[in-house]
């Protein structure tokens, strides 16, 4: 079995991108591998937040991971925040990461665009993302298009420490799906659908209630024409609804083409909204279950408790190596 870590930040709702493209994957891949899904909650204040909705908003990202099918007794679910181990191997690749790999990343120039200052997190951020990644010696990552170029980093550090200090770290892979990894907006299918979005028409929510879902796929953007047929160059607003579609029903993209074959837009948009009330339903049940009982606290206690002891170890290594003394 190998290894596999993915995380994502508490920092705005959770979207059906996050489930199609992130957790639907991470229920498949519990059975398969040794896990850690983990809330960043310390990638979340790079930028700016509302302490009292950084915690409500960590707690509902790990009740949704639990809600969405993932089994705390086969994945550690943890707060990074939990494990100091994290942030320690953070500031030791930083000394590794040059200030121009830092500077050439994508996600930092296109956060920091326009505004008068930038902190210092932000910049770094990516060093801190390899330590997650490399603190569990992690064989692949569920990543996003956007973050190949972050784990590409990972890779080079990796390699960089295993030359400088002998072998320790694997060179991680990244696990994209080649289906369902990046849903787009409903209002503009060359974005991703995003949760940090102002426009709340653009995405889905995980809680939006079914009548919210309705209008919100009602209102989503189509091409011109008349035809349910995936065509992302020419059609990408109609071909990002058949790619929800398929992901949510099971079919495949020429089965759900086949399906609404000579019909229009209307009765297609109103059956997709079925299939994603169908599907967040009975997960929005199972959320409030959770949220009720209390039992995110010890679940996320148990996670951090299993994952600390393989981090502690693999941390140990690494100072020695690096040249640190051993306390006592």
């Amino acid at each position: 079995m190998k290894t596999v870590f993915s995380g994502i930040q508490p920092s705005g709702k959770l979207t059906l991108g996050n489930y199609i493209g992130a957790i639907k994957n991470f229920v498949t891949l519990q059975h398969e591998h040794h896990c850690n899904f983990v809330i960043v909650d310390m990638h979340a204040i790079t930028v700016a937040q509302d302490p009292a909705a950084l915690r409500e908003q960590s707690e509902a990202v790990a009740t949704l991971y639990i809600a969405a099918g993932i089994d705390p007794s086969k994945a550690n679910v943890y707060m990074q925040s939990h494990l100091p181990q994290h942030a320690e191997l953070g500031w030791l690749l930083t000394t590794l990461t040059s200030m121009g790999e830092l500077e050439r990343m994508t996600q930092f120039k296109d956060k920091s665009a326009g505004k008068e200052t930038v902190g210092a997190g932000l910049f770094v951020y990516p060093s801190l993302m390899a330590a997650d990644i490399l603190l569990f010696n992690a064989d692949l990552v569920p990543v996003g298009e956007d973050q190949k170029q972050h784990l590409e980093l990972t890779r080079d550090l990796a390699g960089r420490f295993n030359h400088r200090f002998g072998e320790f770290f694997k060179l991680p892979e990244p696990y994209i799906p080649e289906v369902g990894a990046r849903i787009m907006s409903l209002d503009d299918a060359s974005k991703k659908m995003s949760k940090s979005n102002p426009n709340e028409g653009s995405y889905i929510a995980l809680l939006d209630p079914p009548d919210v879902i309705r209008k919100k796929i009602s209102r989503a953007t189509t091409d011109s024409g008349r035809e349910v047929k995936f065509d992302p160059a020419n059609k990408p607003e109609v071909s990002n609804l058949i790619g929800i579609y398929s992901q949510l029903s099971g079919l495949s993209i020429a089965e759900v083409e086949q399906r609404y074959e000579g019909q229009m837009y209307g009765p297609f948009k109103k059956d997709l909204a079925e299939v994603i009330v169908s599907v967040l339903e009975p997960l929005q049940q199972r959320y409030h279950e959770i949220r009720q009982s209390g039992e995110i606290r010890e679940i996320l206690r148990q996670g951090a408790e299993r994952a600390e002891a393989v981090a502690a170890k693999n941390l140990k290594e690494i100072q020695h190596l690096m040249g640190f003394l051993p306390r006592g």
